[in-house]
C-alpha cells in the first residue's frame, strides 16, 4: 500500500466514525423511545391491575354482606307472618275477663295460651325480634304510624299516648311500626 491509499483511509475514516455515530444514536434514541412507551404500558397495566384488584376486593365484601344480611334476616317474611299470629294470641288474652279467669274449668286453658304467648315471645328473642317500645315516648317516624291524634292536656304534643298495634324490629330493621295514639293540643 502507498503512502496515498492510507492518506485516503485515514480521512475517509472520521467520516465513516461519524457516520456510525449517528446511526448508533438513531439506534439509540429509537430504543429510549421503546423503553419509554414499554415503561408507560408497565405502568398503566400495573394501575389496571391495582383497579381489578380493588374492584375484586369490593365484590367480594358486598357479596359477604348480602350473604350476611340474608342469613340475618331471612326469616323476616315469615316473621311478618307469625306476628299476626302473636297479636291474635295477646286479644285472645286481654279479652278474657277476670271472673272466667278464676273459674277451675278454665284456668288450664288460660294457662296453657299463657304458655304459648311466652313461648312466642321467647322464640322472637332468640331470633332478633323485639317490640318496640311505643307508650309515652315521643313519635318516632322511622319506628311508629301515627292513626289518630287525641287531645291530651296531660302530656306534651306528638307523644304516643295509646298504642294500638305493637310494632317490631328483626335486629337493627324494622319489621312492622307500633300503630299508635299520639297526643295533640286540646281544642
Amino acid at each position: 500500500m502507498n503512502d496515498k491509499t492510507k492518506q485516503a483511509e485515514i480521512s475517509s475514516a472520521p467520516d465513516e466514525l461519524n457516520e456510525l455515530e449517528r446511526d448508533s444514536e438513531e439506534l439509540l434514541s429509537g430504543i429510549d423511545d421503546q423503553i419509554a412507551r414499554l415503561s408507560n404500558d408497565l405502568d398503566a397495566a400495573r394501575q389496571d391491575v391495582l383497579y381489578a384488584r380493588a374492584e375484586t376486593q369490593n365484590v367480594r365484601r358486598r357479596l359477604e354482606k348480602d350473604i350476611a344480611d340474608a342469613r340475618a334476616y331471612a326469616a323476616t317474611g315469615f316473621a311478618r307472618d307469625i306476628l299476626s299470629v302473636s297479636d291474635n294470641l295477646s286479644r285472645a288474652l286481654s279479652s278474657i275477663p277476670v271472673e272466667l279467669r278464676e273459674d277451675e274449668k278454665l284456668k288450664s286453658l288460660i294457662a296453657g295460651i299463657e304458655a304459648t304467648a311466652r313461648e312466642i315471645d321467647k322464640v322472637f328473642a332468640v331470633h332478633g325480634i323485639s317490640r318496640i317500645a311505643a307508650t309515652g315516648l315521643p313519635l318516632d317516624p322511622n319506628q311508629h304510624q301515627a292513626m289518630i291524634e287525641v287531645p291530651s292536656a296531660d302530656v306534651e304534643p306528638g307523644t304516643v299516648v295509646q298504642e294500638l298495634q305493637a310494632g317490631y324490629m328483626i335486629k337493627d330493621r324494622l319489621l312492622r311500626p307500633a300503630m299508635v295514639a299520639v297526643a295533640k293540643k286540646p281544642d
